[in-house]
């Protein structure tokens, strides 16, 4: 089973700078997600770090469309998770993006070119546009034969869900 890697518009609003997290859920109490967010990534066996801000990806997901189109740019997802989610930087940083590529022994100058053009703006356009038509709401979403797992979901749900799809492909 082949796994793509697709980009969604969570919180396409959030200016370069970012928002704090309390200012993005405010009234609500935001430990307890912290905590559920913190016990699911270490049954997954992933780190968490202690995130404070949320940034907008949009040119994080175009660098990543860009990167899978280079040997071993696959690798990209996993360093703009750590990135994110480990490290807290802000992955609408045009000069975060070039050293996260960078690090992947991409070619950074044309990472750096790459984003500043925006030459893949287009494809996650239309990414998000069918994310828009399949009625994702959030991430991440395994989706396939019209059948999907939403949000961060513990690890038996999603051995469900391929069992489910290696039963149903089996019998096609």
């Amino acid at each position: 089973m082949e796994i793509r890697w697709i980009p969604f518009p969570l919180h396409p609003e959030t200016p370069q700078e970012g928002r704090s997290l309390a200012e993005l859920f405010a009234g609500r109490d935001i430990e307890p997600m912290k905590r559920q967010m913190r016990k699911l990534m270490a049954e997954a066996g992933l780190e968490y770090g202690e995130r404070t801000h949320t940034y907008n990806s949009r040119l994080a997901q175009e660098l990543a469309r860009w990167a899978c189109t280079q040997e071993g740019g696959q690798a990209i997802h996993d360093a703009l998770y750590r990135a994110y989610f480990v490290n807290n930087i802000n992955l609408s940083e045009i000069g975060a993006l070039v050293e996260i590529a960078s690090d992947l022994n991409l070619d950074g100058n044309l990472a750096r070119q790459i984003i500043e053009q925006r030459s893949f703006r287009e494809t996650v356009d239309a990414d998000w546009e069918r994310a828009r038509q399949l009625g994702i709401t959030g991430v991440p979403t395994f989706f396939k034969n019209d059948l999907a797992v939403v949000g961060c979901q513990p690890y038996e749900i999603l051995e469900r869900f391929v069992q489910h799809l290696m039963l149903t492909q089996s019998n096609d």
